[in-house]
């Protein structure tokens, strides 16, 4: 349980230090962020506050589709947004394009180790990936498609309200995903409702005590 937790723990801190190296990259953030820049253009109550609010609102959304909460969804909800906030304090904006670049690539990069890390813990999702899979099974729907119609939906309100689409924006829709399937077999740790496989007795021979 203690290394669950630890691992939990970084991984969603992590997460938040990858969020804030794509959003300094400024060349385009994920659907996600590109809402929370959005709001907080117009709102002006912080990135990482924003996040934590956002996070509050989706799992309202998850009463009605029955979803349950874990505890790494909660933490989820209350950590990344202010371990963002960390990222954004630590490192500064409006540098120089190859630098930013540099910093796009490596967010993605965490971005994918922290995934797999608190998915790997095994104590819950985030609360947007709740939201997915909550209406793919409420609807029926194919994952791919619940989540691009959600994307599409909060990239689309966030650009209108100022947010940062850019070509990170498609990298990190094309490169999130390999990523990911990457990391979470690396991180995954054995569940703790897993049964250990009964082995079936063997048959006894000639030479065998049981005889």
């Amino acid at each position: 349980m203690t290394r669950r937790l630890t691992q939990l723990l970084i991984g969603l801190f992590l997460y938040g230090i990858g969020i804030a190296l794509i959003v300094r990259g400024e060349i385009g953030v994920a659907p996600w962020d590109v809402l929370t820049q959005g709001i907080d253009a117009q709102t002006h109550l912080g990135f990482g506050l924003i996040t934590v609010i956002l996070s509050g609102v989706v799992l309202l959304f998850w009463i009605p589709i029955r979803q349950k909460l874990g505890v790494g969804t909660v933490l989820n909800a209350l950590l990344v947004g202010p371990s963002a906030s960390v990222g954004l304090w630590l490192i500064p904006a409006g540098l120089d394009l190859w630098v930013r670049i540099i910093l796009f690539a490596a967010g993605l990069l965490v971005l994918g180790i922290a995934t797999g890390l608190y998915i790997g813990a095994h104590f819950g999702p985030g609360p947007r990936d709740g939201l997915m899979t909550g209406l793919h099974q409420l609807t029926g729907w194919k994952i791919w498609i619940v989540r691009t119609s959600l994307e599409a939906i909060v990239l689309s309100i966030g650009w209108v309200l100022g947010g940062n689409v850019g070509i990170g924006t498609v990298l990190f829709a094309v490169l999130i995903g390999p990523l990911c399937n990457w990391s979470i077999p690396v991180f995954a740790m054995r569940r703790p409702d897993a049964v250990e496989p009964v082995s079936q007795p063997t048959t006894p021979t000639l030479s065998s005590p049981r005889t």
